[in-house]
């Protein structure tokens, strides 16, 4: 009997554009004679519709304006195990669900916003839990907990951007002290390269931070790594996970920003990555390490700089909920793995009922 699998798109995010992306490449490899598929999606302004048209109004964006869209919303009810939906004459009427597969990048998607509604309804879901994932989408959490276990990273600070704004010398003279430039200054809690800026002098830092404080309270300022930037493609269950070969980002800009991720497709990927067997596999092994440390289940990518002088393998970030479009590097990963992009939806879906079942 087929499952039926609610893929959720969209959200109240800054990373709105790139779900309506992934979404888009997921639905059109989801195997539909295995799986009955229903669509939900969320507004930029947080409205939840049933979305029943093509899979083209997702990428264009213009799926909102459908006229046969219809409010609905997750209950947390356990009983009801499924979507509420809003008809059109005024009843409600209740669509079950067996799987659900989230499609959403940065705020309230990735930071365990609305896992922790998937927890409520009971309804097995693609990805890690809440806890997990709002540690691994706040960057100066994600950097206390692996320098605890001594997993190599660029050094950091973070601050408050209130505490900023009211002490601003303190926290430079600290950067200064702290820090060697060129920097990074970032959004804690964001990814997709959205809010980041690469600092080369003292004198950038106020705009930087502004920009960063657009998208979170939390600032955090890293050193600038010398080096290649490579990805590893985690999959499965914390404590079953498995790691894909090594991937290499040529970024096309100073550095992998969000137009290189997911505009103009002018990085160069280099799968398997230049480097040589011993780092790599060292970097598979503190991906599954710095994944299961962490309790993510489902997938993940991380990030890693390999150092230009010394080789040192130092691991940038965690992403919970990675992009899925045709040009990202997770499912290009497992594709040069072996394991198609259908392949790897099922096994996240399998994943996810695996999960549930154990709980």
């Amino acid at each position: 009997m087929k499952k039926t699998v609610c893929v959720v798109f969209g959200g109240a995010s800054s990373e709105y554009e790139i779900s309506l992306m992934s979404a888009s490449s997921i639905l059109r490899n989801l195997d539909t004679e295995k799986f009955d598929i229903v669509t939900l999606g969320i507004t930029k302004d947080g409205r939840w519709y049933l979305y029943t048209g093509d899979v083209s109004a997702i990428e264009d964006g213009t799926w909102l304006h459908h006229p046969e869209n219809r409010s609905a919303f997750l209950s947390p009810d356990r009983n009801v195990s499924g979507l509420v939906i809003l008809e059109k004459d005024g009843t409600c009427s209740v669509r079950k669900i067996d799987v659900i597969f989230p499609v959403l990048h940065g705020k309230n998607g990735e930071d365990g916003t609305i896992q922790g509604l998937f927890q409520l309804s009971g309804i097995p879901f693609v990805g890690c839990g809440t806890l997990a994932s709002a540690i691994c989408m706040d960057k100066a959490v994600t950097h206390s907990l692996l320098a605890s276990a001594n997993i190599e990273q660029a050094h950091y600070l973070w601050f408050y951007a209130d505490r900023y704004a009211a002490n601003r010398e303190k926290i430079l003279n600290k950067i200064a002290a702290r820090l060697n430039f060129p920097i990074f200054v970032k959004p804690a809690n964001a990814g997709s390269s959205v809010g980041i800026t690469k600092v080369t002098s003292s004198e950038g830092l106020d705009e930087a931070i502004r920009i960063a404080a657009e998208q979170d309270v939390k600032i955090v300022v890293e050193e600038g790594i010398v080096g290649q930037e490579v990805e590893c493609a985690v999959l499965g269950n914390r404590g079953q996970s498995e790691a894909s070969i090594v991937g290499e980002i040529g970024a096309a800009a100073e550095f992998y920003d969000y137009d290189d991720k997911y505009k103009n497709g002018e990085a160069q990927l280099y799968i398997p990555a230049r480097i040589d067997p011993e780092t790599a596999e060292e970097i598979r092994k503190t991906a599954v390490r710095a994944y299961n440390l962490l309790g993510c289940d489902g997938l993940s990518r991380v990030d890693f700089f390999v150092t230009e002088k010394d080789k040192k393998v130092i691991l940038n970030e965690i992403n919970t909920l990675p992009g899925f479009t045709s040009i990202s590097m997770y499912p290009k990963l497992w594709e040069a793995c072996g394991l198609s992009y259908s392949a790897l939806l099922e096994k996240l879906i399998l994943c996810a009922l695996e999960k549930s079942s154990a709980q």
